[in-house]
């Protein structure tokens, strides 16, 4: 960084000893009126992208048709249910997510994938703009094999039109959860549809203005 060293990801040594209570969510979605927590409609999957600052993110997903609920949270890192203030200290090794359930029989997570690309700047490393942290970073979280398989050729395709363009070489993380409950921390009740509540807030999403090519489906193959 221009102004001192870039931001170090905690080891997990290292990483605040968080605590065994989760944060209780307890509100229906601001804008869908679904709820935030499980158990979800049935055929119904999940998908967990992390792209910088969660307020702008999550609306980005809300607003896509098929999406049946959103929720902000921690995710990627090491201490159990921490707080918003704990992971803004770099101590946790979380970045900033948004947990999106879906309809499959409306929207692809391929489809999903391409709003996640198009939507922030992926070669950024542990930032996004002017926001500088670990808890920034980019990230892809792969709840099965089929999406680490759609992650991981995505970002090739991705990077194919980046690297046309001139930009860097993605740093976007793809790491595949076993499950949710173990993962995924819900944040507090203030951030979540943030920018539902409070129209004027911040954002500090910015892409690069390219478009992400969506792979073949399986009926195409």
């Amino acid at each position: 960084m221009m102004f001192g060293r870039a931001p170090r990801l905690v080891a997990p040594a290292e990483a605040l000893p968080g605590r065994s209570e989760p944060i209780l969510v307890t509100e229906p979605h601001q804008v869908l009126g679904s709820s935030l927590n499980a158990p979800f409609p049935d055929g119904s999957q999940a998908a967990v992208f992390a792209e910088g600052c969660f307020w702008g993110v999550e609306r980005v997903f809300w607003k896509i048709p098929g999406v049946i609920t959103t929720a902000v949270g921690y995710v990627g890192g090491f201490t159990p249910n921490p707080t918003y203030q704990e992971v803004c200290s770099g101590r946790t090794g979380h970045t900033e997510g948004v947990l999106v359930v879906f309809d499959p029989a409306q929207l692809s997570y391929e489809e999903l994938l391409s709003a996640f690309w198009e939507s922030h700047d992926p070669t950024q490393g542990m930032r996004q703009g002017n926001d500088i942290g670990t808890q920034y970073r980019s990230g892809l979280y792969c709840l099965d094999a089929d999406q680490l398989a759609a992650a991981a050729a995505s970002r090739e395709r991705f990077q194919s039109v980046l690297t046309s363009a001139g930009f860097d070489e993605i740093t976007t993380e793809i790491q595949p959860i076993e499950d949710l409950s173990s993962h995924w921390f819900y944040a507090e009740d203030y951030h979540q549809q943030y920018l539902s509540k409070n129209p004027g807030g911040y954002c500090g999403l910015g892409s690069t203005g390219m478009s992400c090519p969506v792979g073949l489906t399986k009926e195409n193959n």
